[in-house]
């Protein structure tokens, strides 16, 4: 990955107590508080660079030696707050795609412009990320998916559209074009390079799926609209693309188990109602990004799909447009392929005829005869309809 470093001297900040500070022979007379930590440090260098600062302590008197300054709601936390007080004190700092965007937020909210001083920080934040996260490959992806803590601030300053349009761009250029500097896939090799060096490599059709798989739903959304846009990527490695991001995404889906064991795994949910609601939406955005084209997903992954929107509480509408799918691809299926679990029975023990029904519905409008005729079909699912549904399970 590409990293900038900025500033010279060496890093002379240090704890005391829960007090931060930096060793100087000149006393301090700021005490910056960012989320509960207290920072012992000086107005002139911070004041000299960050316009907030200067409001600020021009609108609290001098009470004391030590002018008080408090930032509750600044972003990144101490992390960012400290590398920006760095920056003032022209303490080397390390940028990379992993902490540009705290960065970036950061130095907005202390309006580190070049009103204040020329080469500020976020003049020189806006020149690397312009001039190499932008053009690395998985720098672009690292940079996208940490705009996820900071959504609203990465959407005002144009960081998420932006990180969008690199990844989208460098996926529908030719591979042996694209600048990537790391394949971020796990096949890859974790080089880090500087801002000055790059490689190109060449990669099979459909290499960069499971890089973006990564994202989570929000951003692959919007990735994978802006390489549809394009219109230069087969509808089948969009096809391909979904079914992994479907495999690396939703759990495996037993109807007796469902997705209970998923919550001990997941730390940002307090119950299997909010895993399910989570699963639920992200399967409901995946059936809307499917490729409208007949073959792009094979029949297969849509009655995945279809049988895990039963298990979830997907709405109709969902439901019933991978019904629609399904019968346009039935000569793909086999009658076990239309074991679907049905929810409608307690005791959990019956498959969920009327939604083969809806499907052998659509096969036939298609205006094709199937291999079956729909009444054998009718008869043999009717026989396997009694079979218990407890133990289905399946994987993407």
């Amino acid at each position: 990955m590409k990293f900038m470093k900025l500033g010279s001297r060496p890093d002379t900040f240090y704890s005391t107590e829960a007090v931060r500070s930096v060793s100087s022979e000149v006393s301090s007379d700021l005490i910056v508080q960012v989320k509960g930590s207290r920072y012992l440090l000086h107005k002139f260098p911070l004041l000299s660079k960050c316009f907030r600062l200067q409001r600020l302590c021009s609108e609290c008197p001098e009470s004391s030696p030590h002018q008080i300054v408090q930032l509750p709601d600044f972003p990144g936390g101490v992390e960012a707050f400290e590398l920006c007080a760095k920056f003032c004190y022209g303490i080397t700092i390390t940028l990379s795609g992993f902490n540009i965007v705290s960065a970036r937020c950061a130095a907005e909210y202390l309006q580190m412009t070049e009103d204040v001083e020329k080469g500020n920080l976020i003049y020189k934040l806006e020149v690397f990320f312009n001039s190499c996260i932008l053009h690395g490959w998985k720098d672009s992806i690292v940079t996208l998916q940490s705009t996820k803590a900071f959504p609203l601030w990465s959407e005002d300053l144009g960081i998420t559209s932006r990180c969008i349009e690199a990844v989208a761009s460098k996926v529908l250029a030719h591979p042996s074009k694209a600048n990537l500097s790391h394949s971020y896939s796990r096949r890859g090799r974790d080089d880090l390079s500087s801002c000055n060096g790059s490689e190109s490599h060449r990669h099979k059709p459909g290499w960069w799926a499971e890089d973006i798989a990564e994202l989570g739903i929000d951003l692959y959304w919007r990735s994978i609209i802006a390489i549809k846009s394009g219109g230069k990527i087969p509808s089948n490695l969009i096809g391909d693309a979904l079914r992994i991001y479907a495999s690396r995404w939703l759990p495996k889906i037993s109807k007796d188990k469902k997705i209970s064991k998923q919550v001990e795994s997941d730390p940002d949910s307090d119950s299997v109602g909010e895993v399910t609601s989570k699963n639920r939406l992200l399967l409901e955005s995946i059936i809307g990004l499917l490729p409208v084209e007949k073959g792009a997903v094979s029949c297969s992954f849509l009655l995945k799909l279809l049988k895990a929107a039963n298990i979830l509480n997907a709405s109709s509408s969902s439901k019933m447009e991978l019904a629609r799918r399904v019968g346009i691809q039935l000569e793909e299926a086999t009658v076990n392929d239309l074991l679907i679990p049905s929810l409608s029975y307690p005791n959990g023990t019956v498959y969920d005829f009327d939604i083969v029904m809806t499907i052998l519905e659509q096969f036939m409008l298609q205006g094709q005869s199937p291999p079956t005729s729909p009444p054998r079909v009718k008869g043999a699912f009717e026989r396997r309809r009694s079979r218990s549904a407890e133990n289905v399970d399946f994987e993407f």
